[in-house]
């Protein structure tokens, strides 16, 4: 099958959707709504000063802005079962590593079912279950909610943002359907009113949300995302939908969310800058490309030139930042997990997110025109492989203070500096090791990286271009 995701797809649907369908409550007779959640108080900041945590956009809407109105890049990872997988203390584990390697986001079910590498019940590891009642949304367990609460504390505490989704459609689309819209809505309002003194949460919705779904789901979906907007209305929300598409794709949503989202197996330039054009003027982030240690696509095992490909490409064409994933920690129900975790790819994510973190990321503007690279750019390809695309994206400041060029396999490149700001310097930037040495017309890729492969990021900058 093409995804991580979509291999299992037809078996959560049979076995865990209909798991969950049994569970639920057998609906009133009467018309009356059954009684909403209780109000939870709010959970109180824990841990939290000193770091950034996503507050809102900026004025162009093209970025995510921190509480001091500062661009935040997001640099992500997504272990999607964690809240049921691991212990408390292996989750201060995992978030004190990434914040070591650069990462600020991971994306986090808060409910996780066996689409994602949980249990059919929706139980922790040690057999906690999210609701008193099984599948009643009304009827949130305590014990439950209070172990997400040390996972968002924990997060807090090492300045880890997560993008949580209540409850990803995966495996629960039908059990937001068996308890209905004002249910729904009503679990979304306990959510919100939980969690709204946390500063390091972004609402994630969906999870390969297919389009045959979109009509059937989407008002238990919008119940549920308005019911967490209205107790909390300043928390950023997007939405994953299916491969190849982009948040827009759905028009439902762009009207619900404020942070517009890509996803793709493909050759991200494409899907990025397809949400880049779109309006709503949202900014965009990839939420899901190739992940490592998997075969996406058909081909061979993703490799750390492909992962390396598809985020610099992600960068070029307008996002606001990124998830990174891998096959060993986006479920964490292998055992072996942490022997495949702090690996060459990760490291390489993290370089890129220091390289664009200390410059002027929020102002690139993507060269969609072909105005600054204006030669040896290869072939745009909509569709494929990413290893079999060569297409090199370029993006330029408005003052062109800082101009970058990602160029994934040998080639000389055209460069029309009279598009760059006085006292610029050009250098090229290995993707594999950091390492910087000097660039100058004709600029043609300087022979093997440090791994022994063939992409490069050629790099202008001029007074002004630094962060």
């Amino acid at each position: 099958m093409r995804s991580r995701s979509l291999r299992s797809r037809l078996f959560v649907v049979t076995v865990v959707g209909a798991a969950m369908v049994v569970g639920a409550c057998t609906p009133p007779k009467k018309a009356t709504p059954p009684p909403p959640p209780k109000p939870a108080s709010p959970l109180p900041p824990a841990g939290t000063s000193g770091f950034a945590f996503p507050k809102g956009v900026s004025a162009n809407h093209r970025y995510l802005v921190d509480q001091a109105g500062k661009p935040y890049l997001v640099v992500g990872d997504s272990p999607q079962c964690m809240s049921t997988n691991l212990s408390t203390t292996d989750m201060d584990f995992f978030f004190a590593d990434r914040r070591a390697r650069s990462f600020n986001v991971a994306w986090v079910n808060l409910l996780c079912g066996t689409y994602t590498r949980g249990r059919a019940d929706a139980t922790t590891y040690d057999g906690i279950k999210p609701f008193t009642t099984a599948g009643d949304l009304a009827t949130p367990n305590p014990a439950y909610f209070a172990r997400m609460d040390t996972m968002v504390q924990l997060a807090a505490k090492h300045g880890i943002t997560l993008f949580l989704d209540p409850a990803e459609t995966g495996s629960f689309r039908d059990l937001l359907k068996s308890n209905g819209t004002a249910k729904s809505q009503a679990y979304g309002t306990y959510l919100g009113n939980r969690y709204k003194s946390m500063p390091n949460i972004v609402w994630m919705l969906g999870n390969d949300y297919q389009p045959d779904q979109w009509a059937p789901y989407d008002p238990y979906e919008t119940a549920l995302s308005r019911g967490i907007r209205a107790a909390d209305p300043a928390k950023i929300q997007t939405i994953e939908l299916t491969p190849e598409s982009t948040s827009y794709t759905d028009p439902t949503w762009p009207p619900l969310v404020n942070l517009a989202s890509a996803y793709t197996y493909e050759p991200t330039y494409d899907v990025v800058l397809d949400a880049y054009t779109k309006a709503p003027t949202q900014p965009v982030f990839m939420v899901e490309a190739n992940y490592e240690f998997e075969n996406l696509t058909g081909g061979p095992t993703t490799t750390d030139e492909t992962l390396r490909r598809q985020e610099y490409w992600t960068m070029l064409s307008g996002a606001t930042g990124q998830l990174y994933g891998n096959a060993y920690t986006w479920g964490l129900n292998d055992p072996a997990w942490k022997q495949h975790f702090d690996t060459t790819a990760a490291g390489q994510f993290g370089r890129m997110a220091q390289l664009f973190s200390a410059r002027r990321w929020q102002d690139l503007v993507p060269d969609r025109s072909h105005t600054f690279a204006t030669g040896g750019l290869g072939t745009y390809a909509s569709s494929g492989d990413v290893l079999e695309s060569d297409y090199a994206t370029a993006a330029i400041t408005a003052d062109g203070a800082l101009g970058m060029v990602y160029i994934p396999t040998a080639r000389t490149v055209t460069i029309n500096t009279a598009r760059l700001k006085a006292g610029w310097t050009a250098r090229w930037f290995d993707p594999t090791n950091g390492a910087v040495r000097a660039a100058s017309a004709p600029y043609t890729t300087p022979g093997a990286n440090a791994a022994g492969q063939s992409d490069w990021v050629l790099l202008f900058e001029a007074p002004g271009s630094a962060a």
